[in-house]
């Protein structure tokens, strides 16, 4: 078998224990495997003595060999050589790769474990077949991990291996299942770089069935999760601003007919105020922070908001329950983070297509961003210029495949490619709690009812809202932000019942009041 030519899409590291392999034997479980389709195994225990080691691998080669698949020995060099199969797996901690290279010859397959830059470097630069990153998530299968890289950290060492030009082959490992397997491949794949595999260990040593449930992995491994059958196309994000207002238009008229769902998960303090924003926007509101209820809402062509204003480990729990159950119908998720240790939790746990927030909360978000010291729901400037923002906003949209909008004087909105601001509203905006919130409920409408243009949508209900409160401000009525928050959801209503009766569109009030344009970062 010629390295060169080895398939790392579903590689299976074994394990012995009890608690995961139970009274099965490993040498039917992995047969059942690779009837399934696993293209790789790894052999690791790491309790046996060394005969019982030899013996079985031997077993365990002589039937990956009927599949023309490559057996690789956890760290022990000797075994492998014992055995003549086709490599070894090293970590850190394991003999190390110039001595194994040595011992084995330039025919053997090595890979080696990587978790930081530092040894993705030596490994590549040292002649390693293929690298095995992770820990990506907790796993009860190892239980001395360095450090839990996520989704955010698997994408830094793939962009360092692009830059760098490496030849190297990767495979992700730590807590990989049929749950998230599709969405890693998928959204790690940031810049270019994609991995050439994952790695699995108890979602097929512990299956009930090993060969279905090995068959299931290799088809999420092939294809794209559920979500992103409508991200925000190269095409889409170079539309002229004139563009993006002519849509707008035509969103909030998708939003009247469709009355889409908009599952708001939100904190007590702005509940009432946000399901009247919904409504008077167009959308059907339902508050419900339980995450069990999500599975069947997300079947209703709705979208969810997960709003994090008062965190706690329960409301934690739900949020990830919801999102997942949004993520596996394929519908929209709207995220407002708050605390960087939570939000880091909800972004490893699942995808959201818009990521919407002030500037701290922004900002805290961005790897090696400027650290900002958040502060409450009225968190201000950053004291940074657009073009410091803009980039910013970009290189997140970029990471996480998705769309940023950076809420302020001036809004700010990409999906990864041009920045596009916003500057409708009003500073009332600022004076009445929960108006942050509510504008994601109000984009959570918009991407409901125009899920195949999802930056047209966000730029829609950005404009839309804004405008309404431009209205609002300017009524006799309303001498501060106690009578504003009343007139606010009236004008939001006339706002949408007027858009909705225009056949002109240069002639309507959203057309001719929105401040859209790119930003200085395109």
């Amino acid at each position: 078998m010629l390295k060169d030519t080895v398939d790392y899409s579903l590689y299976l590291v074994t394990d012995s224990t009890p608690a995961i392999l139970g009274d099965a034997n490993i040498c039917e479980v992995v047969e059942a495997a690779l009837k399934g389709g696993v293209t790789c195994v790894q052999y690791r225990d790491k309790t046996s003595d060394t005969g019982v080691l030899v013996s079985t691998a031997r077993a365990l080669h002589a039937i990956t060999k009927r599949y023309n698949v490559p057996l690789l020995i956890n760290d022990r060099v000797d075994v492998a050589l014992a055995v003549g199969c086709e490599g070894v797996h090293i970590g850190q901690d394991d003999l190390d790769l110039p001595t194994a290279r040595k011992l084995l010859g330039e025919d053997a397959i090595i890979g080696v474990t990587a978790s930081n830059a530092a040894e993705v470097e030596a490994a590549s630069k040292g002649g390693a077949d293929y690298l095995g990153i992770g820990t990506v998530f907790a796993t009860p299968t190892k239980g001395n991990t360095k450090s839990i890289i996520g989704i955010e950290g698997l994408q830094e060492l793939l962009l360092k291996i692009k830059t760098e030009d490496w030849l190297v082959k990767t495979v992700c490992i730590g807590g990989i299942n049929a749950s998230n397997v599709s969405r890693v491949i998928w959204q790690s794949n940031a810049w270019g770089k994609s991995l050439d595999g994952v790695a699995v260990v108890s979602a097929i040593m512990a299956a009930r069935d090993p060969e279905a449930t090995a068959r299931e992995l290799l088809q999420l491994v092939m294809s794209p999760p559920a979500f992103a059958k409508a991200t925000v196309t190269t095409a889409q994000e170079r539309r002229s601003p004139e563009e993006f207002l002519s849509l707008a238009i035509d969103v909030i008229k998708a939003v009247d007919a469709r009355k889409p769902l908009s599952h708001n998960m939100t904190n007590l303090v702005v509940q009432n105020f946000a399901a009247n924003v919904a409504l008077s926007v167009g959308a059907s509101p339902i508050m419900a922070n339980y995450g069990e209820e999500a599975k069947d809402l997300a079947k209703l062509g709705g979208a969810l908001v997960i709003n994090m204003g008062t965190v706690t480990p329960d409301g934690l729990t739900n949020y990830l329950k919801a999102l997942r159950a949004y993520n596996d119908a394929g519908q929209p998720v709207i995220f407002d983070p708050v605390g960087r240790s939570a939000a880091k939790s909800i972004l490893g746990g699942g995808y959201v297509d818009v990521i919407k927030g002030n500037q701290s909360e922004i900002l805290s978000l961005v790897p090696g961003g400027p650290a900002i010291q958040q502060r409450g729901v009225d968190s201000g400037s950053s004291g940074q210029s657009i073009r410091e923002l803009a980039s910013a906003i970009r290189e997140l949209a970029r990471r996480q495949r998705n769309i940023v909008v950076m809420t302020g004087k001036i809004d700010l909105v990409t999906a990864g490619e041009v920045v596009f601001a916003v500057e409708n509203g009003h500073e009332y905006l600022g004076m009445v709690t929960g108006t942050g919130c509510c504008l994601g409920t109000t984009i959570s409408a918009m991407v409901a009812a125009y899920p195949h243009d999802k930056l047209a949508a966000t730029i829609a209900g950005l404009v839309y809202y804004g405008i309404a409160a431009e209205e609002a401000a300017r009524r006799d009525d309303v001498k501060g932000p106690g009578t504003f928050v009343p007139a606010f959801i009236d004008e939001l209503y006339q706002l949408r019942k007027s858009t909705v009766g225009e056949m002109d569109k240069e002639n309507s009030i959203l057309y001719r009041k929105a401040k859209v344009l790119f930003a200085c970062v395109s």
